[in-house]
């Protein structure tokens, strides 16, 4: 009995517990219940809020954006209007272009018409008056007949035969005035052929290219040179070949000859004799024989160097010693062996442009002054005395007639000897190059170009290739073609009466017609 009252208490309780919990979780649901609805209102609250927010800034991007595009728009605008305008303007500039033109034009066909209409009119005057003239020549020629009694065929026989004397009498004058103008040139050019072979070794030239000085410590060294009665210096002209002058020249003594080798040598000896001081005819011979041995080195040494500068080989040695002693002659004071290193190299510039042997135009161009060295000694043109050596020491044909050719000596046959000649030019002609002061250059210039113009008819002249040649324009309706042959001529004279040049100057008289017409 009391088990099943305990029992009944403790199921009393439970119950009791399980009410008291259901109501405490009734109490808890209901609690959280509201804290969800206010977090939920709140919630809601800054959804909207944020929601109001991101409205409000997506109508100020609109507003940013529709200002931005109408500014776009308002630039696009005024570029397209400006644009407009110009094209606007540019069109009424040519329209305005098109009426000025279309108005010319129509003055222009205006004076067309009028100048048809006179040409017309003269046309006709001419002719009428031409038929005039006919009938008039008609009837005197009728008249004359009946005057002179002769017929018209009878009359033009006469004539003739009075025109036939009359030039037969010109010819004869003419002839005769032909042979005295050539017997008169050629008194004069062999005059100036003379003139020329003299100026070869005369006077400044003489002065400055045949004559060495040699500087002296003392006036008293030169009794010592001249040693007792004169026998030191006849022993070195002896020994030299040469020629030594002493004169007042203070503390100089001065060596003259025409070979640049042997005068060389002279230098040479007297220098280290005057250095020695030990002078007398066995010590002057010892060392003229040393000073010989010297320069013919120098010689060598000089020409095998060309050779190697311009690349080429196997030449025979005879002509590198002739390449070196270039070295001590000059032309118009231009070294000669630096003038044949030039034409070498020119050479072979144009030959690598024409593409031809290189080295074979090389090796003439250096070649083609070889007679230079001799020409003193041998009689003869240097351009013929150097196709001799050559050929004497076996170069080819084609070279050997370059070497002969290049001054016209031989007519050139080649393309090799035609590009030693221009070469030869380039080096020569430059300004420069030779002994010729620049204002005589231009001064010599300006004087062809005065003489060319300073004839009826000439309109222009130039001179080129340095003053070797001249080329006057003439007015086609002032001189005619055959005319055009005695202006050069005239031309050539006067130049030749009024300048002084080396050389010879070529005169080109170029005359031309231009015939020109519009096609409209």
């Amino acid at each position: 009995m009391q088990i099943e009252l305990i029992v009944v208490a403790i199921v009393a309780a439970l119950a009791g517990g399980v009410g008291l919990g259901m109501l405490l979780r009734r109490k808890s649901a209901d609690s959280q219940l509201s804290d969800a609805r206010a977090e939920a209102v709140l919630l809601l609250e800054s959804a909207r809020k944020e929601a109001e927010t991101l409205r409000k800034d997506a109508v100020i991007q609109a507003k940013d954006a529709v200002i931005q595009a109408k500014s776009e728009w308002e630039q696009e605008s005024r570029e397209l209007r400006k644009e407009i305008l110009a094209q606007e303007k540019r069109l009424l500039q040519k329209e305005e272009n098109l009426d000025r033109k279309a108005a010319q034009l129509d003055g222009r066909e205006e004076d067309f018409f009028k100048r048809e209409r006179q040409h017309a009119e003269n046309e006709e005057a001419l002719a009428t008056r031409e038929k005039q003239v006919g009938e008039l020549i008609a009837e005197q020629r009728l008249q004359l007949e009946r005057i002179s009694g002769m017929s018209s065929e009878e009359a033009k026989e006469v004539l003739m035969q009075g025109m036939e004397s009359e030039a037969r009498h010109d010819a004869a004058k003419r002839i005769k005035q032909i042979e005295d103008d050539a017997r008169e040139s050629a008194d004069k050019k062999a005059k100036e052929i003379l003139a020329l072979a003299i100026q070869r070794y005369a006077g400044d030239y003489v002065a400055e290219k045949a004559v060495s000085v040699v500087p002296l410590p003392t006036d008293e060294m030169k009794g010592r040179i001249i040693g007792r009665e004169g026998r030191n210096i006849r022993a070195i002209e002896a020994a030299t070949g040469i020629d030594l002058i002493i004169d007042d020249t203070p503390e100089a003594v001065i060596i003259s000859g025409f070979n640049p080798v042997r005068r060389e040598v002279a230098r040479l000896a007297l220098e280290r004799l005057i250095v020695d001081g030990r002078i007398h005819p066995a010590r002057i011979e010892e060392v003229v024989n040393k000073a010989q041995q010297e320069v013919d080195e120098a010689i060598r040494e000089a020409g095998e160097q060309a050779t190697f500068d311009v690349g080429v080989h196997g030449i025979h040695p005879e002509i590198i010693k002739l390449l070196g002693r270039l070295k001590y002659r000059t032309s118009y004071g231009q070294n000669v062996l630096q003038h044949s290193l030039e034409v070498a190299f020119l050479c072979g510039i144009m030959a690598s442009e024409l593409g031809i042997n290189v080295k074979q135009a090389k090796r003439a161009g250096l070649l083609h002054d070889i007679g230079k060295a001799v020409d003193h000694e041998i009689e003869g043109s240097h351009a013929v005395i150097g196709a001799d050596l050559a050929r004497k020491y076996g170069e080819t044909a084609k070279i050997v007639h370059a070497l002969a050719a290049h001054h016209e000596d031989e007519k050139p046959e080649t393309i090799l000897a035609v590009l030693v000649q221009a070469a030869d030019a380039l080096s020569g002609a430059r300004p420069g190059a030779r002994r010729e002061m620049l204002e005589t250059y231009v001064k010599r210039l300006a004087d062809l170009e005065r003489i060319g113009t300073s004839f009826p008819g000439c309109t222009s002249c130039f001179a080129i290739q340095a003053g070797r040649e001249i080329r006057v324009m003439v007015a086609s309706e002032e001189v005619s073609d055959t005319q055009a042959y005695v202006l050069a001529r005239d031309i050539a004279k006067k130049i030749e009466n009024e300048m002084t040049y080396p050389g010879q100057i070529k005169v080109n008289v170029i005359r031309e017609t231009r015939a020109i017409e519009f096609a409209k």
